[in-house]
């Protein structure tokens, strides 16, 4: 199974000058919890969790209610909170060793790249749910 068969293709991208309060949004009406981040050349320079925001705001909530400070939210950038220069992974690598280098790391994403072009993210998840989809066809294929 390589990366292209399990990752998020275009995922939602942000801005380096996108604020803290645009990424929140936009995590929220995706239920998404990582995004790269462009620069005006659309090369992936960053990634941003929610994890990030939650330590840019001091929070260990991110919820709407629980932003205490608005003057942060809405001047905080992606430039100022974004993990850079992101370990990326290619759309052919293997699914497993994506998943060891995800692991050694210790990051939660990969941003997927063919050259220099975004094609599409993979996460903890998208590895946990299709490593539990081949277990379950081959527990229930006929014998």
């Amino acid at each position: 199974m390589n990366v292209s068969d399990i990752m998020t293709e275009r995922p939602v991208t942000v801005r380096l000058h996108s604020t803290l309060r645009e990424v929140l949004d936009l995590m929220e009406q995706l239920g998404c919890h990582h995004m790269p981040v462009l620069n005006t050349e659309n090369h992936v320079i960053g990634i941003i969790s929610d994890r990030d925001c939650r330590l840019a705001m001091n929070s260990p909530y991110i919820m709407r209610e629980r932003w205490q400070d608005e003057e942060l939210v809405n001047h905080l950038t992606a430039r100022m909170i974004m993990i850079p220069a992101p370990i990326v992974v290619a759309p052919e690598a293997d699914a497993q060793e994506a998943a060891a280098l995800m692991l050694k790391r210790r990051i939660s994403c990969l941003p997927v790249m063919r050259d220099e072009t975004l094609v599409g993210i993979v996460t903890r998840s998208d590895i946990l749910m299709a490593f539990i989809g081949q277990r379950e066809k081959v527990t229930h294929s006929p014998k």
